[in-house]
């Protein structure tokens, strides 16, 4: 016996993507951020409800066991130049976040 220790179990398996907001004023540079930042398909509109429709499919992203992180940088400079857009999308993320959870597999947004 060697004293080593065995290897921890493997964390949880979960996608993580970044929206990066830096300079972004407005709902139309929102959603091409998010276009950009989090490589939505073609078909994505850039509106809000396709926002929510590419939130509630995430089939590009992959399907980990523990589900899906979505870091979002500079959300209080967004909040503060944009405040209507910011409280639609913080309200897409939380409908997004909800019906993950009900299919068992989380969505966690963190506004960083």
């Amino acid at each position: 016996m060697t004293g080593a220790k065995p290897a921890p179990p493997p964390g949880p398996r979960r996608h993580t993507a970044a929206l990066h907001l830096d300079g972004v004023r407005d709902k139309a540079g929102f959603l091409d951020r998010c276009a950009r930042d989090l490589g939505f398909p073609a078909w994505f509109g850039r509106n809000w409800d396709a926002l929510a429709d590419c939130l509630g499919d995430l089939s590009w992203w992959g399907r980990p066991a523990e589900g899906f992180v979505l870091r979002v940088h500079g959300w209080e400079a967004f909040r503060t130049a944009a405040p209507e857009a910011a409280a639609t999308a913080a309200e897409v993320f939380a409908e997004a976040t909800a019906r993950w959870a009900e299919r068992g597999t989380p969505l966690t947004v963190r506004y960083e």
